[in-house]
């Protein structure tokens, strides 16, 4: 691949530790790009002090849609556009992304910049989200979860905005210790699994995130 047909991807790392399972498959995640020729970019949101919260320097102005943000989310803006596709990786809290990644949105993902022109700025991105749910895969509620994602981030928020493919993915099996509801709703919480088990375990929670990025990134004939 030359030079000039490096495609570019944005890694979100939505986690508070830099040890945990999301920050791990996000590494994982920005090597199997650049493995495909990717440029990568790993944006840790806890890691570069991005605060969530929105606050007057960034809230929209209606009658401005070209309006300066502050600096921090006018250097996000710079990072998204400058990515061909983006891979959020976050923890699923209540069915949902954790208020970091939220907030990332709400301050970057702004009037004038991802909506609200003509032609949004983020048309023709592609967008996977991969969230690590600590439910077990034959829990009930995954297909809920699902649904969810599915609503809010890609039949809105990406919709909205323009991007012309977003998919979510749940990664059940996330916990050491499995967690799932009981017939009457009491949260049954079983043995960590330990040694060879817990490793292979892993290895196999890992294939099952790099299987579903090369699906998202062979439509566009870049072998992963």
């Amino acid at each position: 691949m030359s030079h000039n047909d490096t495609r570019t991807a944005l890694v979100v790392l939505s986690h508070h530790r830099s040890d945990s399972l999301t920050a791990h498959i996000a590494r994982r995640t920005v090597t199997q790009l650049e493995d495909a020729g990717y440029t990568v970019d790993l944006l840790d949101l806890h890691g570069e002090g991005f605060d969530p919260r929105m606050n007057t320097a960034d809230q929209p102005d209606w009658n401005d849609r070209d309006k300066v943000f502050s600096p921090e989310v006018e250097d996000h803006m710079r990072r998204v556009l400058a990515a061909e596709v983006i891979i959020a990786v976050f923890p699923i809290y209540w069915a949902y992304v954790p208020a970091l990644l939220k907030g990332w949105i709400d301050r970057v993902w702004n009037y004038g910049f991802a909506y609200g022109r003509s032609k949004p700025r983020l048309a023709g991105k592609r967008m996977l989200w991969l969230g690590l749910a600590g439910a077990t895969a034959d829990d009930g509620i995954i297909p809920a979860i699902k649904t969810m994602l599915d609503t809010q981030l890609s039949a809105s928020i990406a919709y909205y905005c323009g991007l012309s493919d977003s998919r979510t993915v749940v990664l059940p099996d996330a916990e050491e210790r499995p967690q799932r509801l009981d017939a009457v709703g009491n949260l049954e919480i079983g043995a960590a699994v330990t040694g060879a088990a817990r490793d292979a375990h892993f290895a196999a929670f890992e294939r099952t995130a790099a299987q579903h990025v090369t699906d998202f990134l062979t439509p566009v004939g870049i072998p992963a």
